[in-house]
């Protein structure tokens, strides 16, 4: 049986509460790139992207150009209306005065917003419709964060690539590049997987990459560079697979090093570009944590940003 249309004077009615309803933005400020929302009240209107705004990664000048850009974009979704609201997930947020940094930065393009600036594994777990458990982003960094039902947290990673990062695509790539250099130190010729590492970065040579990899080419050109390894692994190469047997067990540590200070074993989302796109290092990662006693693992199927709906 068909519904009776609403009467015109209702459906006025609620299209003006929708009209009139705040417009929030929210930000997932990944190592690699920049993703915002655009909500009008509880209506997804808009999204953009932009480049990363994380000034652990870039200069404070390239994240206020990456801001600058994708407000522009969503701003003109907004119908004249202003902002009255920013929730920004970021990685590399771990003081106040790093949240304030950050908040100033947005600030700039929303002036009449409030904003609001939370650590992004917050998006990793909301996005998974969990409202306690264990996130985990793997992408070009890492970290694993957890929470309680009476408000306990804890972390373990997200320090850096000068620290840590281990399982991140960043920590893959370079230990395929450290790899193909020790095997040229003692006088190998170049396998398959240092030759899928040296034409990726169109040499010919091992000792060319010491340069290359000091060089200006940043954390997410190296991490893009991590598909070389899993495609190596796909194809037999042992080497290639014991470095993800690593990247897994060292994303395995931080999701214990959590469980054991808050006592909460799961569930765990796994989030972040390298692990939501990468089965082989998913399935053992899935099957580190069953044998740790940890088998509710699903991995994130949306944007993490689309998390920030349920910190609204």
């Amino acid at each position: 049986m068909s519904e009776t249309p609403a009467p015109a004077a209702a459906r006025s009615s609620a299209d003006s509460r929708t009209d009139h309803a705040q417009l929030v933005v929210g930000l997932d400020i990944g190592g690699s790139k920049t993703h915002g929302a655009l909500w009008r009240g509880d209506r997804l209107v808009a999204e953009a992207k932009a480049g990363s705004a994380n000034v652990q990664n870039v200069t404070p000048e390239d994240a206020a150009r990456s801001l600058g850009g994708l407000f522009h974009d969503l701003r003109a979704h907004a119908d004249g209306s202003p902002v009255t609201r920013v929730i920004a997930g970021s990685g590399g947020v771990d003081t106040p005065a790093d949240a304030d940094r950050l908040r100033a930065l947005i600030a700039a393009h929303t002036p009449h917003a409030a904003v609001e600036v939370v650590h992004d594994t917050r998006l990793i777990l909301a996005a998974g419709g969990a409202t306690t458990g264990i996130a985990v982003i793997a992408g070009t960094g890492s970290v694993a964060w957890g929470i309680t039902h009476d408000g306990r947290q804890a972390r373990s990673g997200g320090w850096g690539y000068l620290l840590g990062d281990e399982g991140s695509g960043y920590w893959v790539a370079r230990e395929a590049v450290r790899r193909a250099l020790h095997r040229h130190d003692t006088g190998l010729a170049p396998d398959a997987l240092d030759a899928a590492v040296l034409a990726l970065n169109g040499i010919t040579e091992p000792t060319e990459l010491i340069g290359l990899f000091h060089s200006d080419a940043g954390r997410t050109y190296w991490a893009a560079q991590s598909r070389a390894v899993f495609d190596a692994a796909h194809d037999g190469e042992p080497d290639a697979a014991a470095i993800l047997d690593t990247a897994a067990a060292d994303l395995a540590r931080l999701v214990l090093d959590v469980a054991s200070v808050i006592g909460v074993p799961g569930p765990v989302v796994l989030g972040g570009g390298l692990v939501m796109h990468q089965p082989a290092l998913q399935d053992r990662l899935r099957a580190r944590l069953a044998a740790a006693g940890i088998p509710d693992v699903l991995v994130l199927t949306e944007d993490p940003v689309m998390g920030v709906q349920f910190l609204m």
